[in-house]
Formats: C-alpha cells, sequence, structure tokens
C-alpha cells in the first residue's frame, strides 16, 4: 500500500510539474524581457549573444569594457570610457560597455545608474551563468576580476584585467588607430 501511494504522489508530482512548463518558451522569453526592461531598453545575452560583439571584424576600433555598479574601480574609470567613446567616435572607435550586474539589480541598479550617469556608449547586460565556458573564451588568462578591457580591431586584439586613467587608455587606443 505504502509502495501504491508513493508511486501516486510521483506521479502526480510529474504530471504537475511537466504542466508547468509545458508554456510556450516564447511566452516564458516575453515574460523574461517585460521583467528587465521595464521603461528601458536593456538588452541581456548570454555568451552565445555577446560572443559576435566581442569579435566584429570590420573597419573599426572596438572598446569592450566589462563592469559592474557595485564595483568601485569600474565606476571610477567608466567617465574615461565615455570621454574615449565622444573624442574618438569620428575615428571609428565603436565602445561597448558590458554590465555584469546581477539579473535582480538590473531595475533597481543598473537601469537607475545608467540613466543618472546618461550613460552614452553601447550598454548592455550580460547573464550567463558558466562562468567555466565564456571567462576563458574571452580571454585564456582572464581571472575573471573586473574591471576588465578589451581593445580590438580586425588585425590585433589586446586583453587588460585592469583599471585605467584616462591617460593609460588613451594610450592604449591609440596603438590600434591607423
Amino acid at each position: 500500500m505504502k509502495r501504491i501511494l508513493f508511486l501516486s504522489l510521483l506521479v502526480f508530482c510529474s504530471c504537475k510539474n511537466s504542466e508547468s512548463s509545458s508554456l510556450p518558451s516564447d511566452t516564458l522569453k516575453n515574460q523574461d524581457q517585460s521583467q528587465n526592461t521595464t521603461q528601458f531598453d536593456l538588452e541581456i545575452y548570454d555568451y552565445d549573444g555577446l560572443e559576435p560583439l566581442i569579435n566584429k571584424k570590420d573597419d573599426k576600433v572596438h572598446v569592450v569594457n566589462f563592469w559592474a555598479t557595485w564595483c568601485a574601480p569600474c565606476v571610477k574609470e567608466l567617465p574615461y570610457f565615455e570621454e574615449i567613446n565622444q573624442e574618438y567616435k569620428s575615428q571609428n572607435v565603436e565602445v561597448l560597455l558590458v554590465s555584469l550586474d546581477f539579473p535582480r539589480n538590473y531595475e533597481s541598479k543598473l537601469i537607475p545608474f545608467i540613466k543618472n550617469k546618461n550613460l552614452q556608449s553601447e550598454v548592455i547586460a550580460f547573464d550567463d551563468v558558466d562562468q567555466n565556458r565564456w571567462i576563458p573564451a574571452i580571454d585564456k588568462d582572464w581571472s575573471g576580476a573586473i574591471p576588465a578591457t578589451i581593445i580590438y580591431n580586425k588585425d590585433k586584439r589586446k586583453f587588460y584585467e585592469k583599471s585605467f586613467t584616462k591617460e593609460e587608455l588613451e594610450t592604449e587606443l591609440k596603438q590600434f588607430l591607423n
């Protein structure tokens, strides 16, 4: 009798779980997007979505900065990336700010930060829990610490696991300009 009761509970629970996960995947996706992008169009990527953005083969110099609102050195250097974005835009330089903020903080911290600081560079959120995959894929020597920056063009690529002064960032950037 205990065996039948156990099997009945197992079947009941299994059926309940399968019913709750039977929503179409696009419905779940839409629910997630509406929760994460209220009143602000914050694009959220996993590594498969980020990878093409950090490996473009065009005529631009790309500056990709990994940062978070909770990282004091990251916040301190953000104005330098904003200045680089404005000063070198006409020289085919593109700045991408990749936020590593926690998804639960997008609405309460990240989006207000972007608005309050009036960030003009492209800002995206990166949400991928498989650090063992994406950290070495971004750079084989990266420990995962932030701030971290990639500067690259179609011929050259350099990874920096450090914070920058404006002068240091500009010096590194100039090595990639024609």
